[in-house]
């Protein structure tokens, strides 16, 4: 059984991760395109790395919870081929046991090179005094995410995994964020069956072929076992 699950915030939340961005917009008293924007990064690089820098210690404090866990499960489970897609810049799904995720949104505990291009594992605080290990350049290193407006990664991969799929399931997600909130409505195209699992109704809500409404930690160790069962059942 191929599945493609989309991951969004709402399951790192229960680990304690912080959403950050409220319902005014702001992103612990900044403005969206101040601290999460290239022009904002081009503007005040130091105010964009000492954001970045509290969101990163912030990560490392947190565990996985029980959704982490269950879907590492499921990407171990004999006879279930998952594509794991995640919105989501933590290593809280690798740290649950999970392998190859895709993060479509970039990784927090890695910095990429302005200059060289490079990606670097990355865990300490970053200034415009850190320097690249690759190339040795001094005032160059960003945050690996990706900011708004510019492209997310994987979404050539992400679209073939789900054209294919016997199952898509978002867990978490708003449902506002393009182009993730766009799978569900390619899905469908493609026939394929949708799932959403949230704890409340979402923007995308009403283009799922079924919504279960609960904690991401009980529903999808849940969901999980259903999968796990009907894939024994059919061998």
């Amino acid at each position: 059984m191929k599945v493609v699950v989309l991951t969004g915030a709402g399951v790192s939340a229960e680990s304690g991760v912080p959403t950050f961005r409220g319902s005014d917009g702001l992103w612990e008293g900044h403005r969206v395109e101040e601290v999460a924007s290239p022009r904002g990064f081009a503007r005040d690089p130091q105010l964009v790395h000492t954001f970045y820098n509290g969101r990163r210690r912030k990560v490392l404090e947190v565990e996985p919870n029980a959704a982490h866990r269950a879907l590492a499960k499921l990407g171990r489970a004999r006879g279930v081929e998952l594509t794991l897609v995640t919105q989501n810049i933590d290593d809280l799904h690798e740290r649950a046991g999970s392998q190859e995720v895709l993060h479509m949104h970039g990784e927090l505990l890695k910095a990429r090179c302005n200059r060289c291009g490079a990606v670097m594992p990355c865990r300490e605080d970053l200034s415009r005094a850190s320097i690249c290990t690759a190339c040795g350049g001094i005032d160059c290193l960003r945050p690996h995410v990706v900011w708004f407006g510019e492209i997310p990664f994987g979404l050539d991969e992400i679209a073939a995994a789900i054209s294919s799929a016997d199952r898509f399931v978002a867990i978490g997600t708003s449902g506002r964020v393009y182009p993730a909130a766009s799978f569900v409505s390619w899905a469908r195209e493609c026939g394929v069956p949708t799932l959403e699992l949230n704890l409340e109704e979402s923007a995308a809500s009403g283009v799922f072929h079924e919504s279960r409404r609960g904690p991401a930690g009980e529903l999808v160790p849940a969901w999980v076992e259903e999968v796990i069962s009907a894939v024994k059942e059919r061998r």
